[in-house]
């Protein structure tokens, strides 16, 4: 099992960033414990998910560069085509992203934090 965690400012909007654009569903969510609120989103059947936490009375900056980004690969060209569309439904359009190589195959959206989420129409490969 994997989960990455990073800080936010904004969980609502991250859950609709998540959830309703890319189809995540929300497993977990927590508020204030130890000063703390979070939401954990991902897949049930999925080996890893993400955990957003906002310190209360803390404010944290953006994500630092356009190379912090995550990467979904979708290999089947009709689930990747359902994901961009879903994105864009959602009202999250795709960006340029700073590294051309991820336009090849995929499209590129910017989180509420400024990450970059790529969808990558391709499988992994070493």
């Amino acid at each position: 099992m994997l989960r990455v965690a990073r800080p936010t400012n904004d969980l609502a909007s991250l859950r609709a960033f998540y959830c309703d654009g890319l189809g995540f569903e929300v497993l977990g969510e927590f508020t204030d414990h130890s000063g703390f609120d979070g939401l954990i989103v991902g897949h049930s059947h999925a080996p890893y998910h993400l955990e957003f936490v906002r310190e209360r009375g803390v404010t944290v900056p953006g994500a630092p560069t356009d190379e912090h980004l995550l990467v979904l690969y979708l290999p089947d060209t009709k689930q990747w085509h359902a994901a961009v569309a879903r994105m864009e439904a959602a009202g999250f359009p795709t960006v340029r992203p700073h590294n051309p190589y991820w336009t090849l195959s995929g499209a590129c959206f910017r989180d509420p934090d400024r990450y970059h989420v790529v969808l990558q129409n391709a499988a992994w490969s070493e």
